[in-house]
């Protein structure tokens, strides 16, 4: 039996340990090289209970050109049952902070919701015994782990509950604005047909410029065209806005290069990217993740000439929505925070939390450190005044 097939196949006996209240999860083993975890990495993204940020092709750039370069040192956890069967994988990083050894899901500030990748019928059924076997067996294993630091985790996706949800948590710091679709929709359902009327009146100074089109990257050419213009207009943009630019971390621009060039064994890229552009510059760029359920933005830009005043950035948000309803997509997120933009479209917001679960006693001071700097940001991103004064003290800290 291929693995695919065995992770597919839910058992009696599965469900029979279930009802009992009885933990699944046999062994605990980890992997420190991420071509060992491949085979089974890949045989649970056909599960297709985890998000398109936990991809290994996604994961895999992530970790060569800017994990290493932080010192942080895979640590792919499998949980397999009594036959040896993958359950879950937790596509993990290692690195020390303040002399405490931390766990943390690959891929940084870059990913907007982690999550391991679980084999769908225990995700569905896993219980509180399943996840304290889970602990107790990452506590066991030779990584000398201190703390698991997990954030930004949904609490649902797909409709089916994040198990990772039965373990002690805490709402996350920012929130994800969401737009919900329904399959066959009117577009006015997506955007109102006002809103399509305004966007509409701006767009016509856009499309008086020669060769004005919205473009889906999919060539190398065109990604390597619309990449370019990004990372000449992000720095500009961002010291226009007063704003560090992340992008300019060591590895960020080569991972990024690399994840958009990578091609899905199933179509598409690691991350697609969307643009409005003309004969004579690229005006705006949308990237995000895809997996043919949700759209999830990454990071986005629009150009310094004159024709960012007709709110490019908008325009192409309203086209990239479009293009995802019509082809069933049934969800789209702008990733996390709450700029004025993302609520012209997105009317809902993802349920995300985190979880600082300590292993070792050192580790327990940590996390309830790092569990209170988490409250006290959400306590300033919640409180105007306070959010205001934080605004103001990075402005000038950047001057």
């Amino acid at each position: 039996m291929t693995m695919a097939a065995v992770i597919e196949s839910p058992t009696a006996t599965a469900k029979a340990q279930t009802r009992s209240g009885a933990q699944r999860i046999a062994h605990v083993d980890v992997f420190h090289d991420l071509h060992e975890a491949e085979p089974i990495w890949r045989s649970l993204e056909t599960s297709q209970f985890s998000t398109p940020y936990q991809r290994f092709d996604f994961l895999s750039a992530w970790q060569r050109h800017v994990g290493t370069r932080n010192d942080l040192q895979p640590c792919i956890i499998v949980a397999c049952d009594a036959e040896r069967r993958p359950l879950l994988l937790l596509p993990l990083a290692v690195g020390a902070e303040n002399g405490v050894r931390v766990a943390r899901f690959m891929g940084g500030k870059h990913t907007t919701f982690n999550m391991a990748l679980w084999r769908q019928d225990f995700a569905a059924t896993a219980t509180q015994a399943d996840l304290d076997a889970l602990l107790r067996g990452i506590r066991e294993l030779p990584a000398k782990i201190d703390v698991l630091a997990f954030i930004r985790q949904p609490r649902h996706w797909r409709e089916l509950q994040n198990p990772m949800a039965l373990l002690p948590s805490q709402t996350s710091a920012n929130g994800c604005p969401l737009m919900t679709m329904a399959p066959g929709a009117p577009p006015s359902e997506r955007i109102s047909n006002s809103f399509r009327r305004r966007l509409k009146g701006k767009e016509r100074k856009l499309q008086a410029l020669p060769g004005y089109r919205h473009c889906v990257a999919t060539t190398e050419t065109e990604i390597k065209r619309m990449l370019d213009a990004f990372f000449t207009i992000k720095p500009l943009r961002m010291a226009a806005q007063k704003l560090p630019n992340v992008f300019a971390d060591p590895g960020v621009e080569e991972f990024l290069r690399t994840a958009c060039l990578t091609p899905l064994p199933d179509g598409g890229h690691a991350i697609e990217i969307h643009a409005l552009e003309c004969d004579a510059e690229v005006i705006a760029i949308f990237a995000g993740v895809a997996d043919g359920h949700r759209f999830s933005m990454m990071f986005n830009t629009y150009t310094m000439s004159e024709s960012a005043h007709y709110s490019p950035g908008l325009i192409l948000m309203r086209d990239i929505v479009d293009y995802y309803a019509e082809r069933g997509y049934t969800s789209l997120d702008l990733g996390i925070g709450s700029d004025d933009y993302k609520r012209l479209f997105c009317k809902d917001n993802e349920p995300i939390f985190d979880s600082y679960l300590p292993l070792t006693a050192r580790g327990r001071m940590a996390a309830i450190g790092m569990s209170s700097m988490a409250h006290a940001k959400r306590l300033v991103k919640q409180t105007p005044a306070l959010k205001r004064m934080a605004q103001a003290l990075r402005a000038a800290l950047l001057r």
